[in-house]
């Protein structure tokens, strides 16, 4: 039996929504096209759009459909090649899929503020503030951390930039808190954010990009003028319908998952703090669905291997380190002993009690198999 708790780096794809892509395949027709099998396609790409712009809280003319959260994240930061070089924060915290496009900006030329964070992974709006200059063109700051599970306070941030300067351009990756963190692009306000459908029960390869009425931003492919002209290129029906219909799921739970997680992740930290003393958590704070530990003296990547041999799976921390020690964690301080012995544990549709104890007894008996590190 396995136990799969690495939810934060992809869900299994919902049935409703294998369903939805099965029954759109069979449905071939380019939306694009003019006769009716296809103007009906057509039809169908639309009702999917107007699904996303329900669960985003906007208009569904703001919403353009992308391959995930990296593509909503570049296309985003891409809007400040448009401006004269400028200022542009962010957060140390950041996925890299915003980190590494700033850095690619700030080899252009842009200015670059990275804001730190608390203990609990946060950035101050006080700091936030005081980062702002009369030539930030761009701010971008994530709303649920993929790794601790930390809220940003971007509603706030955001009303500070716009406060400062309304032409600011302000995103926000929202990929981790799409579904699980009850907002709306509206009560945000910010210009864009980026949502992934993989995250949610959708295929791998399906996104959502929320660009606010009016604002201005290149197109991200040119071509035939799909999406508005904003994304050419023939849009893949059977992708977007299983994105749509792991949405519509997602909303009907997402209330009643919400205290589920939440009672599952206090479970898991009263099992896991009762049953090895030295398991540490790094964040209190945030979304439930992500648990961030360390079991300092032990390496992590030796551990999710371990677990991994029993049927426990879980993750160092973002499955995008690809086994590299974590920024995140290393932005908010701690002793090298936490940084390699740092765990993500996160939970989705498909978690219980079960999986928690399962990873409790492999805890244990990595305890009393492997050997502790010197650092």
């Amino acid at each position: 039996m396995t136990h799969y708790l690495d939810y934060a780096a992809t869900a299994p794809v919902l049935p409703q929504a294998a369903q939805a892509v099965g029954e759109a395949m069979e449905r071939f027709y380019n939306p694009s096209s003019q006769y009716a099998p296809a103007l009906e396609a057509g039809r169908a790409l639309e009702d999917h759009r107007r699904t996303l712009a329900a669960a985003l809280g906007c208009q569904p003319e703001e919403v353009f459909f992308t391959s995930g959260g990296t593509e909503g994240d570049n296309w985003a930061l891409r809007w400040a090649a448009q401006r004269k070089k400028g200022h542009i924060i962010t957060t140390a915290v950041e996925h890299p899929a915003v980190l590494e496009g700033v850095k690619d900006l700030a080899q252009q030329g842009f200015e670059v503020t990275y804001l730190p964070v608390d203990s609990a992974g946060c950035v101050s709006v006080e700091d936030f503030k005081a980062a702002l200059r009369e030539d930030t063109v761009l701010c971008s700051v994530m709303l649920v951390n993929n790794e601790l599970g930390s809220i940003q306070p971007v509603a706030e941030c955001c009303a500070a930039a716009k406060a400062y300067n309304r032409d600011i351009f302000f995103h926000t990756d929202a990929v981790q808190g799409f579904l699980k963190l009850p907002f709306t692009a509206r009560d945000l306000g910010v210009d864009s954010l980026a949502v992934s459908g993989h995250k949610v029960g959708a295929p791998k390869g399906i996104g959502a990009f929320y660009l606010k009425r009016h604002s201005r931003l290149k197109p991200m492919l040119l071509g035939g003028g799909q999406e508005r002209g904003m994304r050419s290129g023939t849009e893949s029906t059977p992708l977007i319908a299983g994105l749509a219909a792991a949405v519509g799921v997602g909303l009907e739970r997402r209330e009643a998952e919400w205290e589920r997680l939440t009672a599952l992740n206090r479970y898991a930290k009263e099992r896991l703090t009762a049953n090895i003393p030295e398991l540490k958590v790094i964040s209190e704070a945030g979304c439930p669905h992500v648990l961030a530990v360390t079991l300092p003296g032990y390496k992590s990547e030796v551990m999710v291997r371990f677990l991994g041999d029993r049927g426990v799976y879980l993750s160092s921390g973002s499955a995008c380190h690809k086994g590299k020690l974590s920024h995140v964690y290393a932005a908010l301080g701690l002793p090298k002993p936490w940084l390699i012995g740092a765990l993500r544990v996160s939970f989705g549709a498909g978690s219980g009690e079960a999986d928690v104890d399962a990873l409790v007894q492999g805890l244990l008996e990595a305890k009393a198999t492997l050997f502790t590190t010197l650092s």
